[in-house]
């Protein structure tokens, strides 16, 4: 077997190799998918049914838009319906538990934090040292004391929607097909692409799509290489959970689920204009955050 240029991402690797059939990964990926959309639907039929018609519909409506704290909470607790239908295609198609997705509990967690707070120190030397266009500063969004009441709940939402997508992408998707090809570029290109796929959304993005289906690859590319460096997936959940708090509960766009932020930026991602402005802000700010995970992971 020729050397892998990866040699920690063996942890990862070893529990999948059991079951790293293609027919296997194919059965099991279209388990999480039926699953989840499956229990969104029975969910959405429950509620509707034992809640009072006029709640129902702004509840619903919330939910579409992402406008109220509500509605991005929801969006967020709604990946645990992911995380028990991929916990199901693990046991039932692999034999396999969600922690081996995981890596060594340990090591994971501390790698998480390390990477948490380097990010973190990276994302306030940003906001200090670069200026920000006039265009681009932020406008006061939620009001301070309702922000900090709701963020303890928020964060638990953020990392249950983070560390879900890391674990079917990077974990389940990476491991599976790493087990069944030598080739990085496989594992590494193939779970990145799909999980910018799932970032289409012409409906809310306009013509910025496929830039956003771009940038949402790259930053897939970058979590797969932070996990086979670091053997866990804590390094790739740490990415996630800080680009996400940034961009959710820090300054979301303008009407782009922004109902749980701080601050909105003054554009949406449908502005062709602002979004092309400022896609190469955010490409700075993602590589050098996986430069500063890699600085974190050095052992």
């Amino acid at each position: 077997m020729p050397r892998r240029p990866y040699p920690f991402f063996e942890a990862l690797i070893a529990p999948a190799r059991p079951s790293a059939s293609l027919p296997q990964l194919f059965t099991g990926s279209l388990i999480v998918v039926l699953g989840f959309f499956t229990s969104v639907y029975i969910a959405s039929i429950l509620l509707r049914a034992l809640l009072p018609a006029d709640l129902s519909e702004r509840l619903f409506a919330a939910l579409e838009d992402g406008g109220t704290a509500a509605g991005v909470l929801g969006n967020l607790f709604i990946f645990i319906f992911a995380l028990l239908a991929l916990n199901v295609a693990l046991r039932q198609v692999h034999g396999r538990s969600l922690a081996s997705l995981l890596g060594p509990t340990r090591l994971a967690t501390l790698q998480f934090r390390r990477v948490c707070l380097y990010l973190a120190g990276l994302h306030l030397a940003i906001s200090v040292l670069m200026p920000t266009p006039p265009d681009f500063v932020p406008e006061p969004n939620l009001d301070p004391a309702l922000w900090l009441t709701l963020l303890p709940l928020a964060l638990l939402a953020l990392l249950i929607q983070t560390g879900t997508e890391e674990l079917v992408f990077r974990g389940y998707l990476q491991s599976q097909l790493a087990a069944r090809f030598h080739a990085p570029w496989v594992w590494i290109l193939v779970p990145s692409a799909a999980f910018g796929v799932l970032h289409h959304d012409p409906a809310m993005n306009g013509d910025n799509t496929w830039l956003i289906v771009l940038w949402a690859t790259a930053f897939g590319i970058a979590a797969a290489d932070l996990t086979a460096r670091a053997g866990t997936l804590g390094p790739a959940i740490a990415l996630h959970f800080i680009n996400n708090f940034a961009a959710i509960l820090l300054a979301a766009p303008e009407g782009n689920f922004d109902g749980l932020a701080l601050y909105s930026m003054p554009f949406s991602l449908e502005d062709r204009g602002a979004v092309w402005l400022w896609a190469p802000v955010d490409l700075m700010v993602l590589f050098c955050s996986w430069l500063a995970a890699r600085l974190a992971l050095r052992r």
